[in-house]
């Protein structure tokens, strides 16, 4: 048998036991050619294009390199391992180690580049499909052009060549240290395999958990007001952080072992072929496997945090955009709106006009709240806010010694809590007035502009509001003090839209269009989602081919096992049962440590991003655990080939 042969037989055996590394690599490296050409994409210019987000796909094609290039040197130190005998055999049948070493790179380099080139035109085909994704998150009216760019095509084949030289000096490197008696050994070295559970692996089991679950429970309280200083919540950001990583660390490596050797306890040592496929094997796997574990599960949980976060902000783009902008327009100035006004008439536009007064006073929340947070605002006894007339809004009704908040932010309430009753005082030039506090409405009754930062709009009894106007404060006032809103017909609003565009009323920040407010949120999330979504399924697909590489080696390992049990008349079917548990066990811990962990993430900081939670939430964690499992599937497959060819 000449050399030549050697490689063909070795490749049709490769590519036939590592077809999902052959379609990772494919995939990545279509994905990474498809983000790049985005990158050049005239669409995407800085100043030209129709999205301004050039910079942020090109941070993401950085992470998304460091993602592949991470996945193929793992994946390549696995296989390497696992074909440690047929290393040796050629050593002992006289090859030098060189000659070994050229027939790897042959093989590596027919298998990695024609993947390469394969992938680069899956890219290329999809590239169109990616920019429509794109622009229809984005919401962004544009015809998307099949575009190749040789910029793209030169900086992916530069990157996955350097990608393959890397992995040649780890084979290299692998060959040259590795004598002929190691070879044989280093795959039953791999694993460590314990009979019995020390006192130390127990504490550790126990302190996992116990680290985990005061990560959680510090987040749930992270913006409650527990934490009332910057210090302090930096601080408390860091013990999360380190808490939940290295209890997931300690989980894996202790917690475990130690709950499935509780359960083992409980069955006084008799268990059934399908626990000793599954608990028994577990056991000790895992904790093996931690680290690689942890750094998956860690990573998996902030995919789906910063995708359902992306997704939670995408998702409230409407509602954040009417609590910014309450009607179709906002105006500060009587001559803007006039001259809106004007051109609405010439083109025959029907409107609706609604006008309220604002004030700037300073209040006093002292008596209303219970939080020392007083970074954000200077201090709690001089918090700026607008005041309007109870006669501005509809459904209001107070006494002159009483008033009522409105349209407080998601953020502002998480970090400033108010009480729902109390006394507070308004501060202006040289009176205060205490007044009895009712609670908060929801309603967002005039714009941002008088609002920026998010703080509630201060209603008072009209009398109240009067005797404020005389009194003011010049220093604190805002140049404009009338909102002016305008409504239009749903037919309307886009040529009304075009008119406002047009007469150059939107320049500057004192005047607004809701449809500009939600475009502009809708592109700059959507553009966010975009990245993180694709980057959040590259990861995916990376760490699900990994633990699909850890099974088959398992599965390998374990052969000699399944002869006997078969030999002791186990049916295939009985092993399958025991080794479809074990495969629940082994994708299903990570996934839902790795779910957890997203969940409490989103929960401590949701409101940052917008204004509904739950439904994006349960959207993204869905479409993660549906896909998961898949890899796990193919475990199953390729287990229920090994038990076959056991016997």
């Amino acid at each position: 048998m000449n050399l030549n042969t050697l490689i063909i037989r070795n490749l049709k055996k490769n590519l036939k036991n590592y077809y999902l590394y052959v379609f990772a690599l494919i995939f990545s490296v279509a994905l990474y050619f498809a983000f790049v050409t985005l990158q050049y994409d005239p669409s995407m210019d800085a100043t030209k294009g129709t999205i301004k987000g050039g910079a942020a796909v090109k941070a993401a094609s950085v992470l998304l390199v460091a993602i592949v290039s991470i996945f193929l040197l793992y994946a390549n130190t696995l296989f390497i391992k696992r074909r440690s005998k047929e290393i040796g055999l050629f050593q002992l049948i006289g090859m030098t180690k060189n000659k070994i070493f050229r027939i790897l790179s042959v093989e590596n380099f027919i298998l990695y580049f024609g993947s390469l080139i394969l992938g680069i035109l899956i890219g290329f085909s999809f590239s169109k499909l990616i920019i429509m994704i794109l622009f229809n998150i984005t919401g962004v009216d544009a015809i998307a052009t099949l575009h190749f760019s040789t910029k793209a095509l030169l900086q992916t084949i530069i990157v996955f060549c350097a990608i393959y030289l890397l992995i040649m000096l780890m084979n290299f490197v692998f060959i040259k240290r590795q004598s002929i008696l190691s070879l044989f050994r280093v795959r039953s070295s791999t694993e460590t395999k314990v009979k019995k559970m020390s006192t130390f692996e127990i504490v550790i089991g126990i302190f996992g958990i116990l680290l985990i679950a005061s990560g959680y429970y510090v987040s749930s309280k992270l913006f409650g007001g527990d934490f009332s200083t910057m210090p302090e919540l930096y601080g408390a950001m860091l013990f999360i952080l380190g808490s939940v990583i290295l209890g997931t660390y300690l989980f894996y490596k202790g917690s475990v072992s130690f709950i499935f050797n509780v359960i083992r306890k409980k069955k006084d040592g008799y268990l059934n072929i399908n626990q000793v496929l599954s608990l028994s094997s577990i056991m000790f796997r895992m904790k093996s496997n931690a680290l690689l574990l942890t750094i998956i599960t860690t990573v998996s949980a902030l995919a789906i945090a910063l995708l359902s976060l992306s997704y939670i902000g995408y998702y409230s783009a409407e509602k954040t955009a009417e609590n910014s902008v309450p009607a179709d327009f906002s105006f500060t100035s009587t001559q803007d709106f006039d001259t809106f006004k004007d051109a609405l008439l010439d083109k025959g536009i029907e409107y609706n006009r609604e006008e309220i007064e604002v004030i700037e006073v300073l209040v006093n929340l002292k008596g209303i709240t219970d939080s020392d947070f007083g970074e954000l605002n200077g201090s709690l006894d001089a918090m700026q806010n607008s005041v309007i007339s109870e006669k501005s809004v509809e459904g209001v009704n107070v006494k002159e010694d009483e008033t009522v908040f409105t349209g407080y932010s998601d953020l502002l309430q998480k970090v400033i809590p108010l009480n729902n009753s109390g006394m507070t005082e308004l501060k202006g030039k040289t009176e205060i007035t205490k007044l009895k506090y009712l609670g908060m409405r929801e309603e967002y009754p005039i714009s941002w502009y008088f609002t920026a930062g998010g703080s509630p709009v201060v209603i008072v009894d009209d009398h109240v509001f009067q005797e404020l106007k005389k009194d003011l404060d010049p220093e604190i006032q805002k140049e404009n003090s009338l909102y002016i809103g305008v409504s239009i017909q749903e037919e309307d609003l886009a040529e009304a839209n075009d008119l406002f565009h047009t007469l150059k009323l939107d320049e500057g920040w004192a005047n607004d269009s809701q449809l500009d407010v939600k475009a502009e949120q809708k592109q700059n999330i959507g553009l966010i989602m975009f990245i993180v979504g694709f980057l959040g399924l590259t990861f995916l697909v990376t760490s699900g081919c990994i633990l699909y590489f850890k099974q088959m080696d398992e599965s390998e390992d374990e052969k000699p096992n399944y002869t006997i049990l078969r030999k002791l008349g186990f049916t295939q079917g009985d092993l399958l049962r025991g080794i479809q548990a074990k495969q629940l066990f082994s994708f299903g811990i990570p996934l839902l440590i790795g779910l957890l962990h997203s969940y409490f993430a989103v929960q401590s900081g949701w409101f940052l991003f917008g204004a509904e939670v739950w439904t994006p939430m349960i959207i993204v964690m869905v479409l993660y655990t549906v896909l998961y499992p898949i890899f796990g599937v193919l475990s199953i497959l390729y287990y229920k080939k090994v038990i076959k060819s056991s016997l």
